[in-house]
């Protein structure tokens, strides 16, 4: 996301690498069958929401949304990409901002591409891209649930921009991401995906295999449109029934209740964490 685990610049530069023409896929998006499992139901939020790289405190999170114009929040659980400390981040301050009605949108930055430009503390590789999926994926549930985000909440995997043209690289992460989107799975938290609508969002679109692959769909998109619907760029059916998340202006420096947060706007309709 924006400045939260590269520069504006540098995020730039690698959108337009992976390609910033954005093709419409076919196919219907993955919706894995949740089997004989008794899964909580689904909370969830529809309207806008923010992101940004650190969780703001909770009196900011107060004036926010007492302000009105957003009601939903990104924040960043874990991962070993994380790039923001978390000093705000505990479980009093999400059941706090719960209790105010603010809903809270679970990111965990794993592991990126092999071909990725630019270094990470955690890269995907052929050989490990699935017992590195199922570690993560435990992790993004430990670090959840330690939150206090309950079963049947939703936990976005953030993947970064990179070249889904080369094979090889694409076969890695999409094989992470089934690991890491099948191990949520087996804990009882359903498979959320942030990527852009140039590369890593398209890769999971596009896929002719849809086999264990996130069910949600958060699009990274920077049209400035407030929308999850009219510049979806895929097919039609895909992502239905409230699972798409569209992020359409990076870094907005905002002041709402005397509280000033450089923020990531984003429309949301799909899942969000069960708190409570």
């Amino acid at each position: 996301m924006a400045e939260h685990r590269q520069s504006r610049k540098r995020r730039y530069i690698t959108w337009g690498v992976a390609g910033a023409a954005v093709v419409a896929g076919a196919g219907i998006a993955a919706q894995t069958s949740m089997a004989a499992t008794t899964w909580p139901a689904q909370k969830t939020y529809t309207g806008r929401a923010f992101d940004a790289c650190t969780a703001p405190s909770l009196a900011a999170m107060k004036a926010w949304k007492t302000d009105g114009y957003y009601g939903g929040a990104a924040v960043y659980v874990g991962g070993k990409n994380r790039g923001c400390a978390q000093p705000n981040l505990t479980a009093s301050w999400v059941k706090s901002v719960n209790t105010v009605g603010m809903r809270l949108i679970p990111i965990y930055v794993g592991a990126q591409p092999p071909c990725q430009t630019g270094s990470s503390p955690e890269k995907i590789t052929a050989a490990t891209a699935t017992s590195l999926g199922a570690t993560d994926g435990a992790d993004a549930v430990a670090k959840a649930s330690a939150l206090g985000m309950k079963a049947g909440s939703a936990i976005y995997l953030d993947m970064e921009p990179y070249d889904t043209t080369n094979k090889a690289c694409n076969d890695a992460v999409l094989a992470y991401v089934r690991s890491f989107t099948k191990t949520l799975r087996a804990k009882i938290y359903r498979g959320g995906y942030y990527g852009f609508s140039s590369s890593s969002a398209k890769a999971i679109a596009t896929a002719t295999n849809k086999t264990d692959l996130p069910g949600n769909l958060w699009y990274a998109l920077w049209d400035k449109k407030e929308t999850t619907t009219t510049d979806w760029p895929w097919g039609a059916t895909q992502f239905t029934n409230h699972s798409r998340g569209h992020q359409y202006l990076v870094n907005s420096k905002e002041t709402r209740g005397g509280y000033t947060i450089t923020v990531d706007r984003d429309m949301w309709d799909a899942p969000v964490a069960i708190v409570g």
